[in-house]
Parts: structure tokens; C-alpha cells; sequence
């Protein structure tokens, strides 16, 4: 593994709308981002009151899945999202299971840690690099590496996994934090890369955020323009990082959600039919109707407003394109997970269309 500032890096909830977007992505744009995969949660059975499935059964399919939707291609895997108690019914740990699993398909898997997870995450971890040699990914938020102990815990895991920091990549995850005003936000944060432990020998140095909105219901039904104030900061970064003579990181997004994780009971929820759209600096998100009582054909009228509008990039930009110029012009109309889908495989192009253009000029 080894990046520079002008790759991608989308951090990537790894359920069907993400992995078939990868999925419909050309080799060419394959290559220009890592995705950062998150194993999603186990879901919940409300009305049984209890998991939906074991952890065996959630597990089982992921390594073929990555294979099957990624190919062998180097990305990291965070089981952030897996409670720390969870154990496989045989009593081994989700990571060695999850990491045994990717070995045996010669996958280039990077396992992601973070400071502060149990003994026995670090222990999993530590074992993967021995089997493996890949190094490690260590995804570390905003708020601890503003610390006065922030070197010494740093010190500490390398330690405990026996690595150097040019074996590991390491990731600055601003989550959703509040941007406004940028400038101030920029000063912040470049005031504490300024004095960052070991920037300039991380293997790869890439800072995360979004600014998408939690959820759907403050949206105005119609069009509404929601900026993008992650890629607006990063391009101030990189000019005030250059500037001060910092390290230039590579840019990553949570893609088109945000990155708190809701436990919804279905059964009551009314989803509205949008389409997450990326624009040049912002997101334009067209929102309809709840489809429990209008259903998806709605999303053909959607569809043709964003057809019509002059931030539509035509049919032959991305397969997300073309699915909404078809919808339009009366083809299917999916679902939500088709929806996330076209969104998601059309933000990953426009993002990366936006870095080269943006280290082009």
C-alpha cells in the first residue's frame, strides 16, 4: 500500500448499495481510490427483540463479497462497527475470522485499528501483521489527536503491534464536525497537524469528513443545494498546508451518508424517495415522497428534474448517469438500495474527477 495526496479515500458502509456501486466502477477508476470498508452492524429483529442474524451468519459472506465486488486490490477493513463482546460461536474473535477469510482469497486487506479498542482488537490486529506483513491502518478522530497525550498513546499501540509508522497508514477522521466558519475550522485543525507525531513517515496520511446531513427529514422536498464543506476545507488545506511546508494529505468522505448509525424499526419508518446527487462543491438532493404510500414510480418525475437541470453530467459520465437518464425516460425505478447505489457510484467518479482537476490546475 502506498498513496499519495491525490488518491481517494471513501469510507464505505459495506451493504448492497456501496459494494454494487464499487461493483459497476471501470478498472481505471479502480485504481485511483482505497476504499475504507466499514462491516456493518448487526441489524435487529424489533419484533423479535433480538439479532436478525448471528455473527457467523453476518460474517460468512464478506470476504467473497470484497473478492467478488473489490477483487484483490488493497483496502481497509474496519469492524469498527462489531461489537467488542461479539465472538464467533467457535469463540474466536471477528477479526482473525474476518482476516482468515480475506488471507484465503489473497486479498490485500489492511486491518484498521484505532487507540483506544480492547486488548483483545489489538491482539487480533497484531496477529493479522504477523501472518500477513501488510501493516496496518490506524484511524484516529479528531478530537484525541488534540490531546497532550496524543504521542505517548500513539507510542504506546506501535508498540503493542510492533510496527513503525512507515508501516502503517494512518487516517484523521474528522467524523461530521460543525465546518463553519472553514477558515477558523482550517486553523484548528492545521494547528494540530503542525505538530502531528510522525507526519512525515506514515506510510499513507489521509484526513475523512463529511458534511452530508444525518438524515433526510430537514430536506426541503423539491431540489436543495447541501455544500460540500469538506471538499471546499480540503482545497484550503492543501494551500495552507503547502504554504507552512505540511504534508499534503490524500482526501476521503463518507461518500453520500453520514456517519452516525441509526437502528430503525422499519415497520414505522416512512423513507422518502431521493437522489443524492454530487455537484461541483455540493450535493444536489432531489426528495420526493415517503415510498411506503407513493411509491418508486416517483422517482421517474425525480429523475427528469435533475435530467432537466444544468448539474445533471449526461448518461456517458458514470453507470449511475445512465440509470437516471433511463429512469427518466421510463426504465426501472429500483428501490432505496438501487437508489444508494446510483449515488454512490456516481459521487465516487465526480470525486475523483474533482481531485485530478483540482491538482491539475
Amino acid at each position: 500500500m502506498n498513496f499519495d495526496y491525490n488518491h481517494y479515500v471513501p469510507c464505505l458502509r459495506w451493504k448492497m448499495g456501496e459494494y454494487q456501486a464499487v461493483w459497476r466502477l471501470t478498472d481505471t477508476t479502480k485504481k485511483m481510490f482505497t476504499p475504507l470498508i466499514q462491516i456493518p452492524e448487526l441489524g435487529w429483529d424489533f419484533e423479535n427483540k433480538t439479532k436478525a442474524q448471528t455473527i457467523d451468519e453476518h460474517l460468512a459472506p464478506f470476504a467473497k463479497r470484497v473478492y467478488a465486488k473489490w477483487g484483490r486490490q488493497p483496502c481497509f477493513v474496519d469492524l469498527n462497527l462489531i461489537a467488542p463482546s461479539e465472538r464467533m460461536e467457535n469463540g474466536i474473535h471477528p477479526v482473525r475470522f474476518i482476516f482468515d477469510d480475506l488471507r484465503a482469497i489473497n486479498s490485500q486487506a489492511i486491518p484498521v485499528t484505532a487507540l483506544h479498542r480492547d486488548k483483545a482488537y489489538q491482539t487480533e490486529v497484531k496477529r493479522v501483521l504477523s501472518k500477513d506483513g501488510s501493516g496496518a491502518c490506524l484511524r484516529v478522530p479528531i478530537e484525541l489527536s488534540a490531546k497532550s497525550t496524543f504521542k505517548t498513546e500513539i507510542d504506546s499501540l506501535l508498540s503493542t503491534l510492533e510496527i513503525k509508522p512507515s508501516d502503517c497508514d494512518f487516517i484523521l477522521d474528522l467524523g461530521s464536525p460543525n465546518f463553519v466558519p472553514l477558515e477558523g475550522f482550517l486553523m484548528v485543525i492545521q494547528n494540530i497537524v503542525s505538530v502531528f507525531p510522525y507526519l512525515n513517515d506514515w506510510r499513507t496520511f489521509t484526513l475523512l469528513g463529511t458534511s452530508f446531513p444525518e438524515t433526510m427529514s430537514s430536506i426541503k422536498k423539491g431540489g436543495e443545494i447541501i455544500p460540500r464543506h469538506e471538499w471546499r476545507l480540503y482545497k484550503m488545506f492543501v494551500d495552507s498546508f503547502r504554504e507552512a511546508g505540511l504534508r499534503l494529505p490524500s482526501f476521503g468522505d463518507y461518500a453520500i451518508s453520514h456517519p452516525k448509525v441509526f437502528t430503525l424499526d422499519m415497520r414505522l419508518v416512512k423513507p422518502y424517495a431521493t437522489i443524492r446527487y454530487t455537484v461541483d462543491d455540493a450535493w444536489y438532493i432531489i426528495k420526493g415522497e415517503n415510498v411506503r404510500d407513493h411509491g418508486f414510480s416517483q422517482y421517474r418525475k425525480l429523475s427528469q428534474r435533475l435530467q432537466e437541470s444544468r448539474r445533471y453530467c449526461g448518461p456517458n459520465f458514470s453507470w449511475g448517469d445512465e440509470y437516471i437518464q433511463k429512469c427518466a425516460n421510463g426504465g426501472k425505478t429500483g428501490n432505496l438500495t438501487m437508489w444508494r447505489q446510483v449515488g454512490t457510484n456516481h459521487h465516487i467518479v465526480k470525486v475523483i474527477q474533482d481531485i485530478a482537476s483540482f491538482y491539475a490546475s
